[in-house]
């Protein structure tokens, strides 16, 4: 969803929406209104600032630097902003000629490390905020830092910079397209990348100015970086670049490219850049004058030592006054320390080094040190106690910390209380990376001082501290959150926070891990070894890091981790650690999104849900929640399915996986597209465009584009990338049902309902070709792996090979007897399979046209094939709800992945609980033992779907209605069919006994109730009345009247004398058909359910409506409790008003008490609050309760059952 834009006033100035003290021009009084649409304008006014604010906070989200609050806390650091340090630039000759040629588009500063770039430019954004600002233009800027991971990448980058635009110019928000928002990955910077083109190629576009600092710190993607401002300073004539870096070759290479440049070289303007210098020095010096009460000896000593030995370098000069500043400097000693500092920055840290070595505390400051190079991100003071041993007296003291900070001789500093290098160049020193070569020496035994067994130790170092840290600290609901469902959003970080040592280690364990086993040491690799202490904690504390990374939102990291110990562990599968590893990459991969959600559900939802065989599951067996008394019988081991992936609102047609598998699409009868991370799981795009269903989706062989043809007869080609439509291709007189690219993408293939298939280019979008040939609508088409041949399915029973450039047909393939619905070439192109409504596939020759094999299993229609990759095994999709993987050359089945073999229509208990019985697509009905789940009888003997079942009063006859228009009588015992009862020109819709089991009515879809004795299958009445089909039927408690509801184009309820078959009410009302009836117990009350989402308890003796009561689903099963104060319902429990009123009452809240159904059943509720999470497949087409026991029938098949020993 494009955004629309809005203008508002946040600040002071003319605001059209008046909310202060001064005329208000709203009359409220007689008379004319001369703006009577004030408050509703106010009202859409700031709901769409506010809509504005939420997207720019999940934009940045994903990297929380604000730009503007780096650019203060920088210059804060550095002690404040100097202008004579930066007013020169001004004048600077490169300066004004980018600053005043239109052509002239990007600026490079460069100079070596401490030169003063970072705060050159802060002062030049300053100039450029002042007049930038007021002449209407854009002002964008970014400060990279390579010592901290959110800010040293290409997509921070990106983030920062379209961020600030979008705050500055709120149209361009419209460019921000709906959750393309995905983490620091290659995906992030594609989506980012393509929106700051759109935003920069807007036409409404101001004047804009782009800074980005420090590019040699961008350490992540920086090539991409450098060729997207080279791209974007080729084109666009509105957008200035000012950037900042060392004097790197790579870098001078890229920006050498833009044709209009400028070179602003630090060296180069020495002279400017030491008068800089200068002034920097007399403001630090005066600042120290003040501070330790200098004569003006010396005073004036300092400064002359300063200037003398600076060299030009604002850092060096920084780092010296730094440590004069240290209180424990006495005046005294000021000449002694500052002769001790040798001019050049490799030098001086040399020195400091030095300074450290001989210092009390030295094998402290070297693991600090040490510790602070190899992270992943600046850590705090208390992340540090967990990955640097030091006694507790330190540990446990704030300002024994803050002081260790400053014994690391100035290479360190603290703010907000966590640990940075004071500048790059400090880090690179420690690292071994010298800028200059006389500091070669010292930086190489500076190394060997902190690294004295190389990094991959102090990684092992890292890595073992964080797990033995976690195995102390991480325990179950550690938040104290207590409530099973409650949501991750809502939380509220402790204080203290029992986190707070471990957030770093909690992310990062395994990356150190990977790092520390790269090296030779082969004693590094024990900890990997069966029983060692990655096996010990995965096995005792996985479920409570599971939970603790939900609380840091940090569960896609957590993934990603598991996977790298998988890969680090490579193809030794038969150890037990690779064992429990897989185990928990599947254990995570399967439950990460709803532990996300609700951080406590990795130990309820993932554990009940979890196959048995599951070793996490086994280990965490004392886990499972106590109030779970039966829970449901589950899969053995885990299947085939890796991930779920929910968002659509429709059915999903169609999915397809780019060529590098890094993204999914898929196309839906919600009329969407949507593009997905497969391995995340999150969606990164929805595509909008189409007017009816998303029949097929397919990407182009560079990954670049994406087709889908759509039931609204139309193609369109998409950038999956920016989610933008790049052609409409309109010819086709049917549905779209398939396309296809060429191999080499340079043609796209469409077929039709209309019988024809279209060839494109996807380029220009004409047509080039038409080919005509099949009688009926052709379902699917496929080229050929070398493009020279399209294979094509049609429901006139059969394949056609054609030619796709001249269009001629070389082939058709005869031998299916029913439709075929899809069609795929083997890898080599030597084989062709095709899945038809025969419930066959078909392995074709399609050289010869020969059939080599006839694959035999499925018990409906194959709607989908598809070869593996190397064309081994062949995949089947069929609407029996199965997938088979064949081996096409024997034909033998080597898997089915199945779930009844149909949807489960309707569920019943018996009256006693003992026994529950489902209805299927199938035809069949089962009957299950709820208690342990295993199913008893499986009845055969309709020839349609089962559609509604019902035990009599004595539990010892079922009777199940179908769309075979017959109703059945079983023996439930025996699994015999006692009667069958015909005369319906309808399925049957509904069916109930009489509380004495001595008649039975059943309502139709051809309009009519019927009653019946079910001893003989004698039909007593036909009752007439209703005009449209009737989905519940209810007798009263005494027998005596009958209920019956009916559907959308009735939408009443009717009541009648079963005896005589006369009509006694007429209750109207429902706005939707009505799903069920039910009496009260003493029949003094009716209560009915509807599409319309509500519930109405009528008076059945008068008509009157008594109470109306809005749900948030369909309540398609009702039925009062004994106490008559609460409605039994397919979501739960529902508290009703039983005192009698005059008129009718309405409940805007309902109360849902006891077990029920969350609103989009994806939760079993208690009392209204969600406490177990269900899985898709888990999920009820038909559901049923009774107490505290919960009967689900899916969709796929699956009956299962639950209960529950007390209430949450």
């Amino acid at each position: 969803m494009k955004r629309s834009w809005s203008f508002y006033n946040s600040g002071s100035g003319f605001s059209n929406a008046n909310t202060g003290q001064g005329a208000q021009y709203n009359n409220n009084a007689a008379g004319p209104q001369y703006n009577y649409n004030y408050y509703g304008s106010l009202k859409r006014l700031q709901d769409k600032v506010h809509e504005d604010y939420l997207c720019l906070a999940k934009l940045w989200s994903g990297d929380p630097r604000d730009p503007h609050v780096e650019k203060e806390r920088i210059e804060l650091a550095k002690g404040g902003l100097l202008a004579n340090a930066y007013r020169w630039v001004f004048d600077n000759p490169d300066f004004k000629r980018w600053r005043q040629l239109r052509e002239s588009r990007l600026l490079w500063i460069k100079g070596d490390p401490g030169k003063g770039k970072t705060m050159l430019l802060c002062g030049i954004i300053d100039e450029l905020e002042r007049r930038v600002i007021a002449d209407g233009g854009n002002l964008a800027y970014f400060f990279c830092q390579a010592t901290d991971s959110r800010i040293n990448n290409a997509t921070a980058v990106l983030r920062g910079l379209i961020y600030l635009l979008a705050h500055r110019q709120p149209r361009l928000l419209s460019h921000l397209p709906e959750n393309t928002y995905p983490s620091d990955d290659a995906m992030a910077w594609i989506v980012l990348s393509k929106v700051l083109y759109e935003m920069l190629e807007d036409p409404n576009l101001k004047v804009t100015y782009l800074v980005i600092d420090a590019l040699d710190e961008c350490v992540t993607d920086q090539p991409q970086l450098l060729k997207l401002i080279v791209q974007i300073s080729s084109v666009s004539a509105r957008v200035k670049w000012l950037v900042s870096s060392r004097n790197w070759v790579q870098i001078e290479e890229q920006l050498a490219m833009v044709a209009q440049q400028s070179r602003l070289s630090l060296e180069l303007n020495a002279e400017s850049v030491t008068t800089a210098v200068s002034a920097y020095i007399r403001h630090k010096v005066l600042h120290l004058s003040q501070q330790k009460q200098y004569d003006s000896t010396m005073q004036t000593v300092v400064h002359d030592y300063l200037s003398s030995n600076a060299n030009g370098t604002f850092l060096w000069v920084a780092l010296v006054c730094q440590v004069l500043a240290d209180p424990s400097v006495r005046r005294w000693e000021t000449l002694t320390k500052l002769r001790a500092f040798p001019p050049g920055l490799d030098s001086l840290y040399a020195r400091m080094m030095e300074q450290i070595i001989q210092s009390d505390y030295a094998d402290l400051c070297r693991q600090i040190l040490a510790v602070s190079s190899i992270v992943r991100r600046p850590i705090s003071l208390q992340e540090l106690t967990t990955l640097v041993e030091m006694s507790d007296d330190i540990s446990d003291d704030p300002q024994s910390l803050e002081e260790l900070i400053v014994l690391c001789g100035s290479f360190l500093t603290l703010r907000d209380q966590t640990v940075y290098f004071v500048h790059q160049s400090a880090k690179d020193f420690l690292l071994g990376n010298a800028s200059d070569k006389a500091g070669n020496q010292a930086f190489q035994e500076a190394f060997k001082w902190i690294f004295p067994s190389g990094k991959e130790d102090v990684n092992c170092t890292i890595f073992s501290r964080s797990l033995d840290a976690m195995s102390t600290i991480l325990r179950r609901d550690i938040y104290s959150l207590r409530a099973p469902g409650f949501p991750s959003d809502k939380v509220q970080v402790p204080d203290p926070d029992p986190l707070a040592t471990v957030r770093y280690s909690c992310v990062y364990w395994v990356d150190h891990l990977c790092d520390s086993v790269s090296g030779t040491n082969t004693k590094r690799h024990d900890c990997l070894q069966d029983n060692g202490i990655v096996y010990t904690f995965l096995k005792t504390k996985y479920l409570y890091w599971l939970e603790a990374l939900s609380l840091l939102q940090a569960m896609p990291a957590g993934v990603v981790a598991i996977r790298k110990l998988e890969g680090l562990l490579g193809g030794n599968n038969q150890s037990q650690l690779s064992k429990l590893v897989w185990d928990a990459y599947r254990f995570a991969l399967s439950y990460k999104s709803i532990i996300e959600q609700a951080p406590l559900q990795a130990y309820i939802s993932a554990l009940v849900f979890a196959p048995s065989g599951s070793l996490i599951k086994r280990n965490f067996r004392a886990e499972e929640p106590e109030w779970i008394r039966t829970k449901p019988t589950v899969e053995l081991d885990w299947n085939a399915c890796l991930q779920t992936l929910e968002g659509h609102s429709g059915s999903v047609e169609s999915v397809a996986f780019s060529p590098d598998g890094q993204r999914l699409a898929s196309g839906s009868y919600d009329h969407t597209i949507k593009i997905w991370d497969p391995a995340s799981g999150s969606c990164l795009q929805t595509l909008k465009g189409h007017s009816n269903s998303v029949l097929l989706v397919a990407f182009s062989p560079d990954g670049q584009r994406l087709a889908s043809g759509s039931w609204d007869k139309t193609i369109k080609i998409w950038d999956p990338v920016s989610g933008s439509c790049l052609q409409t291709l309109e010819g086709h007189s049917g549905y779209v049902s398939s396309v296809a690219f060429s191999p080499d993408g340079q043609r796209l293939a469409s077929s039709s309902d209309d019988k024809t298939i279209k060839i494109w280019d996807p380029a220009s979008g004409s047509c080039l070709q038409t080919l005509e040939g099949h009688s009926g609508s052709v379902e699917s088409v496929a080229f050929s792996p070398d493009g020279q041949r399209l294979a094509s399915g049609s429901w006139d029973k059969t394949i056609k090979i054609w030619d796709p450039v001249s269009g001629s047909c070389l082939q058709t393939l005869e031998g299916h007897s029913g439709s075929v619905e899809s069609v795929a070439f083997s890898p080599d192109g030597q084989r062709l399979a095709s899945g038809s409504d025969d419930k066959t596939i078909k392995i074709w020759d399609p050289a010869s046209g020969s059939c080599l094999q006839t694959l035999e299993g499925h018990s409906d229609s194959v709607s989908s094939v598809a070869f593996s990759p190397d064309g081994q095994r062949l995949a089947s999709g069929s609407d029996d709800g199965t997938i088979k993987i064949w081996d096409p050359v024997s034909g033998s089945c080597l898997q089915t992945l199945e779930g009844h073999s149909g949807p489960v229509f309707s569920i019943a208990f018996s009256p006693d609980g003992q026994r529950l019985a489902s209805g299927s697509d199938d035809e069949t009905i089962k009957i299950w033992d709820p208690a342990s789940g295993s199913c008893l009888q499986t009845l055969e003997g309709h020839s349609g779907s089962v559609s509604f079942m019902v035990f009599s009063s004595d539990g010892q006859r079922l009777a199940s209605g179908s769309y075979d228009k017959t109703i059945k009588i079983w023996d439930p015992a025996s699994g015999s069919c006692l009667q069958t009862l015909e005369g319906y020109s309808g399925h049957v819709s509904s069916i109930a006994f009489s509380p004495d089991s001595q008649r039975l009515a059943s309502g139709s879809g051809d309009q009519t109730i019927k009653i019946w004795d079910p001893a003989s299958g004698s039909c007593l009445q036909t009752l007439e009345g209703h005009n449209h089909w009737v989905p519940s039927v209810a007798f009263s408690p005494d027998g005596q009247r009958l209920a019956s509801g009916s559907g959308s184009d009735d939408k009443t309820i009717k009541i009648w004398d079963p005896a005589s078959g006369s009509c006694l009410q007429t209750l109207e009302g429902h706005r939707g058909s009505v799903y069920s009836v039910a009496f009260s117990p003493d029949g003094q009350r009716l209560a009915s359910g509807s599409w319309d989402n509500t519930i109405k308890i009528w008076d059945p003796a008068s008509g009157s409506c008594l109470q109306t009561i809005p749900t948030s689903t369909i309540m398609t099963d009702i039925s009062f409790d004994p106490t008559n104060r609460y409605l039994h319902t397919n979501v739960g429990r529902i508290k009703i008003v039983t005192e009698t009123t005059k008129s009718q009452v309405v409940l805007d809240n309902p109360e849902s008490h006891r077990y029920g159904l969350g609103q989009d059943k994806s939760w079993i509720t208690c009392n209204s609050q969600n406490v177990l999470w269900l899985p898709p497949n888990y999920r009820p087409g038909h559901s049923n309760f009774q107490g505290r026991i919960i009967s689900i029938g899916t969709i796929l098949g699956l009956v299962w059952f639950i209960s529950f020993s007390q209430d949450i």
